[in-house]
């Protein structure tokens, strides 16, 4: 313990700039041999993984092929680079907030540890959403647009792949409005009494950013913004009782 405490206080309980230094680099080289490591890991999988996703596909009658020699590779490569990311996440995550900890209060390192775990947890159901519910549905759709014509579908591979893991990121980046939310009201950022009164301009917004980071169809725009409504909904509400408990905090400091 004493050995602990010398190694992050060695004046008067401060680090100095060079053991901050020091340490933010041993973290650093933490989180690229960890994600090196999981890169490595996805790679070996990485056939399997792009033979699941195109599955996803297949079974509405969707036809892959690659236009460039190197295709196929980049594709496992990117999926490869996106898995070992995933992986190594909760290395990244604690390394993170190791590093910040000593700085923090400790309701502070509570909510930090708080919003780390949820955030995970929001990020993996927003993928699933997308992999279960909206993914299938927008291929159909997709798919069906070609009944009837003469136009004939032959999907690049990349393209293919490069749609569907944007699609997880957007879902799993929208999941995390309750979190972000939660956390600005903690912080005083955000009030709820502005979200209530901001209630039908950000229904307004939600549909212009859901214009914005997806494909240009009106399908996959109603399913990104949907979702995003509910979860408005679920952070005014969790904005209200963080707000209230803050302030029952602050009304009795020894809790």
């Amino acid at each position: 313990m004493s050995r602990h405490k010398t190694a992050r206080e060695p004046q008067g309980g401060e680090m100095s700039l060079s053991g901050h230094l020091k340490e933010l680099r041993n973290r650093i080289l933490v989180c690229i041999v960890c994600l090196v490591v999981g890169v490595l890991v996805c790679l070996a999988f990485a056939p399997e993984i792009v033979e699941q996703l195109t599955n996803l596909g297949k079974g509405y009658g969707y036809q892959y092929v690659y236009i460039a020699p190197q295709e196929l590779l980049m594709v496992q490569l990117s999926v490869a680079a996106i898995g070992g990311l995933v992986i190594c996440s909760p290395v990244l995550l604690y390394e993170i907030y190791a590093f910040c900890a000593p700085g923090l209060k400790k309701s502070e390192r509570l909510t930090f540890a708080l919003a780390v775990g949820f955030g995970v947890v929001c990020f993996c159901v927003g993928v699933l959403f997308a992999y279960k519910v909206t993914v299938p549905f927008m291929l159909y759709f997709l798919i069906n647009l070609s009944v009837g014509t003469d136009v004939a579908s032959a999907i690049s591979i990349e393209s293919y792949v490069n749609f569907l893991l944007t699609v997880f990121v957007i879902f799993g980046a929208v999941f995390e409005m309750p979190v972000l939310s939660v956390l600005l009201t903690r912080m005083g950022v955000l009030k709820p009494v502005w979200l209530a009164k901001s209630r039908k301009v950000l229904i307004v917004v939600i549909f212009l950013v859901a214009a914005l980071i997806t494909p240009p169809d009106i399908l996959s725009q109603i399913m990104v913004a949907l979702p995003m409504l509910a979860l408005f909904e679920l952070s005014v509400f969790l904005c209200r009782l963080a707000a209230k408990g803050q302030k029952e905090q602050t009304a009795d400091p020894a809790k």
